[in-house]
Formats: structure tokens, sequence, C-alpha cells
């Protein structure tokens, strides 16, 4: 068992723990930051009771895009275990009518012409509008979204059609709550993260400003401070 506290920071669909480096790095004198790989996993359910079964008895958890879902999940299923809970860039919210369809025809790319094909439709549009023509920013999260496979990205996909709708489980929410979204995410927007945090009883909401859906590297030292002030939500 850890001796600092620990923080699961739970990755989003084609991400892994290399988003989270400058966190791990950052955050080493207060607490351990893990950071779980959902490659191979087709269920929110699943990639959530991973995450418990890891985990120490109690534990902080910080969820991105798709790792929101799952941490809504592990709030689900062993919610007296987490002793604070951010959810940044996601939403709470069942896949929408109409949307398995949209998402068919990205899988259909990737399995036909590959991860970076797939890269290069899906990933400038998450991205702030500074971003979205810079090759050397943007190179390192083409190389992790090729670190995955075109089946692992269709498992993904499928957990996120069936994910279950965990907007009632918002009011329930009883520990110290943090909601981060970039002022630039077009993907997850600030409105949708207002009615989250507005949904969370005593939570807490940030913008940060220059940042589309990938807040942790778009604005690193900004993230950082953020989840260092998480880290401290809720202690004597």
């Amino acid at each position: 068992m850890s001796a600092k506290p620990v923080l699961y920071i739970l990755p989003g669909l084609l991400c892994d723990g290399s988003i989270f480096e400058a966190q791990k790095r950052d955050l080493a004198d207060i607490c351990e930051v893990r950071t779980p790989h959902f490659g191979g996993f087709d269920s929110i359910v699943a990639m959530a009771q991973s995450v418990i079964d890891d985990a120490p008895p109690k534990f902080s958890l910080a969820g991105f895009s798709m790792g929101g879902r799952v941490a809504l999940q592990v709030m689900r299923l062993a919610g007296e275990r987490v002793e604070r809970l951010c959810l940044f860039d996601t939403g709470a919210t069942a896949e929408p009518a109409g949307g398995a369809e949209k998402r068919k025809v990205v899988v259909d790319l990737a399995n036909k012409k590959g991860m970076e094909a797939l890269a290069a439709v899906w990933l400038p549009p998450m991205l702030a509008p500074s971003r979205r023509k810079d090759a050397a920013f943007q190179k390192p999260l083409i190389d992790m979204i090729r670190r995955f496979s075109p089946e692992d990205h269709e498992k993904q996909i499928k957990a996120l059609v069936e994910r279950p709708d965990a907007t009632p489980l918002l009011a329930t929410i009883r520990c110290p709550a943090m909601v981060i979204c970039g002022a630039q995410d077009e993907w997850s927007t600030p409105a949708q993260h207002k009615e989250m945090a507005d949904a969370i009883p005593g939570s807490r909401l940030e913008i940060i400003e220059g940042a589309g859906h990938f807040v942790s590297v778009e604005q690193p030292q900004e993230f950082t401070r953020l989840m260092r002030e998480f880290m401290t939500m809720g202690a004597n």
C-alpha cells in the first residue's frame, strides 16, 4: 500500500498515461498518481471494476472524457471508498440518439485506413483552435493514438455507446468534488460541465482558458495547479 494518498487519473478514449506525465511528476510530493490503461476493455463497468480491484481502501479519483464515465461508475459501485472526485472534459449522460451511427463512421475509418488516418480526423477538433494546425504539439498525441489498435478503438467505442446514464448519480455524490473544463472544449462544453457541477452538491467548477478537450497537455501547469488544490479538498 502506498504511503502517500493515491490519485487515479482515468484516461479517455484512445488515451494512456502519457498525457498525465506532467501531473505524475509535479504531484509526486503530495500523492501517488496512477493512470490505468483501458486498452482491450469493451465495457465502462469492466473498466471501473478494474480500478476498484487495484485500488487501496481509500483513494481519490479524477476522470477525463471516457475516464469520467468510468469514474462515475466507480462512484456507483464503490463510492464509499472515494475520498474526492474530479470530473474533467467529460459528461454524465447516456449516448444520445444517433450517437452510435456517428461513432460507426470513425470505427469504419480506423478499421479501413488505420489509426493515423483516424487521428488526422478525430484529434484536431478536440483541441483549442490555436493548436489545430500545430504539428509539433499534436505529434505525441498522434503517437499515443497509434499505440492503440483498431480493435481497441472499436471496443472502447462499444463501451461508450452502451454506457449507463450517470446523471441521476450526480445528486447523490457526497465527497468533495471538482469539475474542470477547457474553455474551448467543443466536444464536452463548459455549459455541460456547469450543469454537472450544479447537480453535485457543494462541487467546485473551474474553466481553464486556452484549452480545448485535452486540458492536461494543452495547459499542464494550470491543470496541475488545480489538481494540487483538488488533493487538499476535504482535508482536516
